[in-house]
């Protein structure tokens, strides 16, 4: 500013100079008068310019930073703290990340040689045996568009993969579903509104009960994963209040210092009155598995629930962490577990827990789970009621120091009221069907995305209990199933009349199944 003013004195005194040169006569007061009048003018128009100046500067300054560029301007890319690559542009954030856990196991069904009750031996291979397993691994992304300073649309599309096996639909003789793992979008998947007073959401995800004790389970997608006890009403490889709940809607609230609330609804979409038809839209039967798994008459009987609602309540107290879950399916279809297909074996189950976890410090938490989960069926058909138990768990996690840890866990499943029998025990009222899961995992972590570890795990059924190793994601499960042929129709049998062949699957209760496991887990 002040060289454009010497700029301008100097082209008046220039043009006076050569007024003057021009009229000698000039008046030399009336030139001084002149310049003096320029001069002011000048003056009046640099005040005018700094006055203008310093309002934009203090406008600039009362509105903060600048505004952010316009959609599709800018693209930042990053990372958060959990090393999880985020982008934003514009009013869009875009969060990628995955799990990759590979694992090489040794286990054993632990089944006896003979058993007297059935008069034979299971077929096939019943101990220890190699494999390769592909666990919880996945891919996502999820996203949060701003429509205000507190409120936005937030989305999650998330994909499940098998790394050592080719993906496809599941056809073994202890498990047939239709969904394929491999596929696009087949884990928790959603589209929301995030509002101060909390998220709603639309999609699918695992349920709000799962999600509350999640923490207490540092062996999640392994061998000794706590989902063989926790949720899991019969033992078998589907964990009936620990799982993954389609076509649902559900609340998430703030974080209330601490204290958070979630609730679900996942209505039946079925048409059938008893649950036996496939939700619509859905591949699998509501609970997992195709229309007649396990050689059954072509309906979804074999656990096929109607609407599901699961609620759940958290607090971080301190160094303490407390959690109550309840979650209630309507309508269970069981009526496959009776030889004459009583239609009256349709009936609600339910489940509720408490949880307490104490972290004695930054690097060692003891927690504690009671769970009682309860189905809902006549006086008469107790005898053959194995979904109503109580069970706990206890898991201890200890940090040895910034890389290595270890962590132990035991559950308990507790006696049912009845039991179906399996091919190797009778039905009948007070089973002996207790069973106790022991395991402990040491994990190295390589950085803070990678890790190694290596897991031991034991589940010791009592003589009619049937529960495996490995249920709740992972790509192997070991079960009570020998290697029998399933039963299916042939319609080249019997000399082209057609008729059954097999006579599987087989389960043999009380097993001692015991393994071992070593694998990476890559996070990103």
């Amino acid at each position: 500013m002040k060289k454009f003013l010497a700029s301008v004195v100097l082209c008046i005194f220039w043009t006076t100079g050569l007024a003057r040169a021009a009229d000698p006569d000039t008046d030399t007061k009336a030139a001084i008068a002149a310049l003096q009048a320029q001069l002011d003018a000048v003056k009046a128009q640099l005040d005018a310019l700094q006055a203008r100046q310093r309002a934009r500067d203090a406008a600039a300054a009362a509105e903060g930073p600048a505004p952010a560029p316009s959609p599709g301007s800018y693209v930042g890319l990053g990372t958060n703290k959990a090393g999880n690559v985020i982008l934003s542009f514009g009013k869009e954030k875009i969060q990628l990340y995955g799990n990759l856990d590979v694992s090489f196991d040794e286990t054993s069904k632990g089944l006896a040689k003979y058993y007297a009750f059935s008069g034979d031996s299971p077929l096939g291979n019943i101990g220890y045996m190699s494999a390769i397993s592909t666990n919880l691994s996945y891919f996502g992304l999820r996203g949060d568009h701003a429509i205000g300073p507190s409120s936005g649309i937030v989305y999650q599309l998330e994909g499940g993969f098998q790394i050592s096996s080719t993906p496809g639909t599941v056809e073994t003789n202890n498990n047939s579903s239709d969904q394929v793992n491999g596929a696009l979008f087949s884990r928790n998947s959603y589209v929301g509104v995030r509002t101060p007073s909390g998220t709603f959401k639309i999609g699918k995800t695992d349920a709000p009960y799962k999600n509350s004790t999640a923490r207490f389970n540092p062996f999640s997608g392994e061998i000794g994963d706590y989902s063989v006890i926790m949720g899991n009403t019969g033992g078998d490889n589907r964990v009936e209040f620990g799982g993954r709940l389609d076509h649902a809607l559900w609340y998430e609230s703030p974080d209330m210092h601490g204290l958070n609330f979630a609730a679900l609804v996942a209505p039946g979409q079925n048409r059938s009155g008893d649950d036996s038809n496939l939700a619509a839209g859905e591949s699998d039967c509501t609970g997992g598995n195709v229309p007649g798994s396990g050689a059954l008459p072509p309906f979804c009987n074999d656990g096929s629930f109607g609407t599901a609602y699961s609620t759940s309540l958290t607090d971080q107290l301190g160094k303490a962490y407390l959690a109550a879950a309840y979650e209630l399916h309507m309508n269970v279809n069981r009526v496959s577990d009776l030889p004459d297909l009583d239609p009256n074996d349709v009936g609600n189950e339910s489940a509720v827990k408490g949880g307490l976890q104490w972290a004695f410090s930054p690097y060692s938490s003891i927690g504690g789970i009671y769970e009682y989960m309860h189905r809902t069926i006549p006086q008469y058909l107790e005898y053959q009621n194995e979904r109503t138990r109580s069970g706990f768990w206890f898991d201890y996690q200890q940090a040895l120091d910034r890389k290595n840890s270890l962590a132990f866990g035991w559950g308990r499943a507790n006696p049912t009221p009845g039991d179906p029998g399996q091919h190797n025990t009778p039905t009948g009222l007070n089973p002996d069907n207790m069973a106790n899961l022991y395991t402990t995992m040491f994990r190295h972590a390589i950085d803070k995305n990678v890790s190694w570890y290596t897991d031991w795990a034991m589940t010791l059924n009592h003589a009619a209990a049937h529960y495996d190793l490995g249920a709740g994601g992972r790509a192997l499960t070991t079960d009570c199933h020998d290697a029998s042929i399933l039963a299916a129709y042939d319609p080249t049998a019997n000399g082209g009349a057609g008729g059954l062949t097999g006579d599987g699957p087989h389960c043999y209760a009380g097993g001692h199944l015991e393994g071992f496991s070593t694998g990476i887990d890559v996070k990103f």
